[in-house]
C-alpha cells in the first residue's frame, strides 16, 4: 500500500516531465510558424508555371493572420505549462534533494494542464491552416487543380488530424481518470 505522500510525489513527477515535453514540442511549433513566414514573400509565383494558379496577396494575409495567431496559442500554451511548472518547483523549494515533490491543488494543475493542451491543439490548428497557405503560395492554388498542392494539402491534412485526434483522446482520458 502506498502512502498520500508517496503518491503525490509519482504524480507530481509525471505532470513535472509532461509540462516539459508539451513546452518543448511548443518551441518547435514556433520555430516552424517562422519558417512559415520565411517562406511568403509578396508577389511570389508558384511553381506550377500558370499565372492563374499564383496566389494573391489575400493568401498571403491569411497565411500572416494564421501564423501570429498560432504562435499566440502556442505561447499561451506554452507560458501556462511553465507557470504550473513553477510553482510546483516553488512549493518544493523547502527541500532542495526532492525536485519533484509537491503539494499543489490537483484540480489546478489538471485544469492548468488541460488550458495548456488545448492551446497546443489550437497552435496545431492554425499552423496546419497556415501551412495550406504556404503550400498554395509555393505549389499554386488549389483552385486551379495543381496537383502538388492538393497532394500535399492532403497529406498535411490527414496526418495532422490524425495526430491530433490521437493527442486530444489521450488528454481527455488523462484528464477524466
Amino acid at each position: 500500500m502506498t502512502s498520500p505522500a508517496a503518491s503525490s510525489v509519482a504524480t507530481t513527477s509525471v505532470h513535472v516531465s509532461a509540462l516539459d515535453g508539451l513546452v518543448n514540442v511548443n518551441s518547435l511549433f514556433t520555430i516552424a510558424v517562422f519558417v512559415g513566414l520565411s517562406l511568403a514573400t509578396p508577389g511570389q509565383r508558384s511553381l506550377e508555371q500558370r499565372s492563374n494558379c499564383d496566389a494573391s496577396d489575400d493568401v498571403a494575409k491569411k497565411l500572416l493572420v494564421f501564423e501570429v495567431v498560432s504562435f499566440s496559442f502556442f505561447l499561451f500554451s506554452s507560458l501556462v505549462a511553465q507557470g504550473l511548472k513553477l510553482a510546483l518547483n516553488l512549493l518544493n523549494s523547502k527541500d532542495v534533494d526532492e525536485i519533484f515533490r509537491a503539494h499543489i491543488n490537483i484540480k489546478v494543475l489538471r485544469w492548468g494542464m488541460m488550458a495548456s493542451a488545448v492551446g497546443s491543439v489550437m497552435g496545431c490548428l492554425f499552423l496546419m491552416l497556415s501551412m495550406v497557405n504556404v503550400i498554395q503560395i509555393r505549389l499554386g492554388l488549389l483552385s486551379c487543380g495543381s496537383q502538388s498542392a492538393v497532394q500535399a494539402v492532403v497529406t498535411l491534412v490527414t496526418l495532422v488530424s490524425s495526430a491530433l485526434l490521437v493527442y486530444i483522446s489521450t488528454a481527455f482520458y488523462a484528464f477524466w481518470h
